[in-house]
């Protein structure tokens, strides 16, 4: 996650300022601090600026090579970029080994309970649910945070896709390992073109209590389990955005924290929805020249990177707009398809989605706190 530190800055400045400041809240020399942002915010500095460059420039190469090579599942192409790039700000080989030992453990999670317990759908649900309780309690622990958010993402949506019949699930596997090691090699790309100027210093350590973990892991492994059932039991195949809201929110380690990032999510979404509209109005009946469509969708990317680097934090407005933009360019944009209702139907399921999810870790919450061992 971003180290930024937040800057406490009056919210009313001088317009010369502001035009100083320019698009990306950014002036001065290389390597000079950029001025504050007037909305509670912290300035975008240059490693602030390149990280957007990073993330732009990354899930839209994602986005141009599944499309030019004519990949199934684009949602992965465009979605893995930006989960690397976005969610660390860093890339190293600690970081590399996450990523891919994740996909590989994903291959052969995938592989078994929708290939050994697929007809038995009550242990499927209990493997399920050890499988994120695991999960969860890393990312309560800290170290391998990054390899047990992307697990949990990455498992919610390929067993999605993996329960209906008519799927391939050779095609599936395949194409969410090509895109794990093309997000790699892409991150690495992108850190070459636009790397830090200054070093980062890591963020500081958070020292939980042992009831506290517990209590994290078992809010995220029990709603993460009842979003997997739901999506199992009715035919939500148009509902990828929800079903990632419903695991992206549990994030936040907590159901205060869950509140708060809901909403977030929900703006990001919208935002995402209406800027796919947007383009969409934009691109009229040229949606076939793909490099239009590219460059439109690079700027889509750029402007949400910039409020997600600046959030300096998770989960935001800024990411929900860029995965959204992934999801809706990724799995909707075709020669025969449009945006529009794809935008509009991808919203409103994730708004309701995150409502029953934030009822759900309310009840639990309130429930795991009745008991000393649990109790936060």
């Amino acid at each position: 996650m971003s180290t930024d530190v937040s800057t406490d800055v009056s919210t009313s400045q001088p317009s010369a300022d502001r035009k100083a400041r320019g698009w990306f809240g950014f002036r001065g020399k290389r390597g000079q601090p950029g001025l504050p942002t007037g909305r509670g915010h912290p300035p975008l500095d240059i490693n602030g600026l390149h990280q957007c460059f990073r993330v732009a420039f990354g899930g839209t190469l994602g986005f141009f090579i599944s499309q030019l090579m004519g990949w199934n599942y684009g949602v992965f192409f465009t979605v893995f970029p930006m989960f690397l790039l976005g969610m660390v700000p860093i890339l190293n080989q600690s970081i590399i080994r996450q990523f891919l030992t994740n996909a590989s453990m994903n291959i052969i999670e995938v592989s078994l309970i929708s290939g050994l317990l697929k007809h038995m759908p009550v242990i499927m649900t209990l493997v399920v649910l050890g499988i994120f309780l695991f999960r969860f309690n890393l990312m309560s622990k800290g170290p391998l945070f990054l390899y047990a958010a992307n697990g949990i993402v990455n498992l919610s949506v390929m067993l999605h896709f993996a329960s209906y019949p008519t799927v391939d699930l050779s095609d599936l596997l395949t194409c969410a390992v090509v895109a794990s090691f093309l997000a790699v090699f892409i991150a690495m790309l992108m850190h070459t073109l636009f790397p830090d100027v200054t070093p980062r210093q890591p963020p500081p350590r958070v020292e939980k209590s042992p009831a506290r973990i517990r209590h994290e892991t078992i809010i995220g492994g029990v709603t993460a389990t009842l979003s997997f059932m739901v999506f199992q039991i009715y035919d939500l195949r148009g509902s990828l955005s929800a079903q990632m809201a419903t695991v992206l929110v549990l994030f936040a380690m907590g159901y205060a924290g869950a509140q708060v990032s809901s909403i977030k999510r929900i703006v990001g979404t919208l935002l995402g929805c209406t800027m796919a509209l947007v383009m969409q109005m934009m691109l009229y009946n040229q949606s076939n020249h793909f490099l239009l469509v590219t460059v439109i969708y690079w700027i889509g990317l750029m402007l949400f990177a910039r409020e997600h680097v600046r959030e300096a934090g998770g989960s935001g407005v800024g990411f929900g707009g860029m995965t959204t933009l992934g999801i809706l360019f990724g799995q909707s944009l075709g020669p025969n398809q449009d945006l529009v209702y794809s935008a509009l139907y991808r919203f409103s399921s994730m708004a309701y989605a995150l409502t029953l999810t934030l009822m759900v870790m309310g009840c639990l919450h309130y429930l795991l706190n009745w008991w000393e061992a649990t109790r936060v």
